[in-house]
């Protein structure tokens, strides 16, 4: 492999009073979602350095993204760490920002990131050894190309997923997917998914794209191209200062290859838990290490935060008990 592949985390104390501060500041509208789940920290941080240090040695560098605090334990001095703040690579225009779409939108401006990057939520984490070919393939984001039909559900996501549709459906159409060729667009590796992109070729139109919510690797020079082509929407997407019912995020820039054919076909490695779940069971997943990638993803009306906390972090503490090099 000639080519370095870069990890990318943006990460938010949502108890930093000076950060509090700025936030009161601005008050969202009607149609931005600023709810406490967008800002809560379940204090897993170290684990994630662990896991990466253990599971993914090979990385060439962690950009930490970050309002400007961070974890009083974190070793700063390491080489393979990059601290990026918010005002390093956001337009001024768009700052400040409370919103994860304009912080992602805009990663291909920061200084010294390598062309493929992964991108990672502060709640995915790698649990199982992983590759770079796990990633990228022949210089591609590995992915996999399954249509799904948009859901129209209360919340905001699904208008978000309209938004990004309607974005595709300007510049592609379902001929330009089977263009592609089975190898693409049917490959069996796709295994049961495959049915629904099946149910879906009879629409002329592309319907939407099966989401795995997990880490997303991603092409620097993919943000430069959605950014020539939809500069107006993506612009106005970050001019929210929080998230916004009528944005896009950066599942954009992973649509546009999917549609030019710019991946190498792979079964998603990971699985999305919602906070909801047994927490039996996510303890379980994360102590046996099922999967090599898992996204632990906080939910609205839980009324067992510290509980669930509290055993969560003790089933990690048990997988990763020892200090990484990102640790002081």
């Amino acid at each position: 492999m000639d080519y370095k592949i870069d990890f990318v985390i943006p990460w938010v104390d949502g108890s930093d009073p000076k950060w509090l501060d700025e936030k009161k500041a601005y008050s969202p509208t009607a149609d931005e979602d600023a709810r406490e789940i967008r800002f809560r920290d379940w204090g897993l941080l170290r684990y994630w350095f662990r896991a990466v240090e253990e599971n993914a040695p090979w990385v060439n560098k962690i950009f930490f993204v970050t309002w400007g605090h961070l974890p009083e334990w974190l070793n700063v001095e390491n080489k393979k760490l990059v601290i990026v703040n918010h005002k390093d690579y956001i337009p001024e225009k768009y700052l400040p920002t409370f919103s994860s779409h304009v912080i992602e939108l805009n990663f291909h401006r920061i200084s010294e990131l390598s062309e493929h990057f992964v991108y990672f939520n502060d709640d995915v984490y790698i649990i199982g050894k992983v590759k770079p070919e796990d990633f990228f393939v022949d210089g591609l984001p590995c992915d996999c190309l399954i249509e799904n039909p948009i859901t129209p559900l209360e919340g905001g996501f699904s208008s978000i997923l309209c938004e990004m549709g309607a974005v595709i459906n300007k510049h592609f159409r379902k001929s330009d997917l089977k263009s592609l060729g089975w190898k693409k667009y049917l490959n069996p590796v796709y295994k049961g998914l495959i049915l629904r992109t099946m149910s879906m070729r009879r629409f002329s139109n592309i319907m939407g794209f099966y989401n795995h919510h997990i880490s997303q690797p991603h092409l620097k020079s993919t943000f430069d191209e959605v950014w020539n082509e939809e500069y107006e929407k993506l612009d106005e997407t970050c001019k929210n200062r929080f998230r916004g019912k009528n944005d896009v995020n950066q599942y954009i820039f992973r649509y546009w290859n999917l549609c030019k054919g710019i991946f190498f076909p792979k079964y998603p490695m990971g699985r999305n838990i919602k906070m909801t779940e047994d927490i039996n069971y996510i303890t379980e997943v994360v102590t046996k290490g099922r999967y090599k990638i898992i996204t632990i993803n906080d939910v609205d009306g839980l009324n067992d935060i510290e509980c669930r906390k509290q055993m969560i972090d003790n089933a990690f503490h048990n997988r990763y008990p020892n200090k990484c090099s990102f640790e002081r």
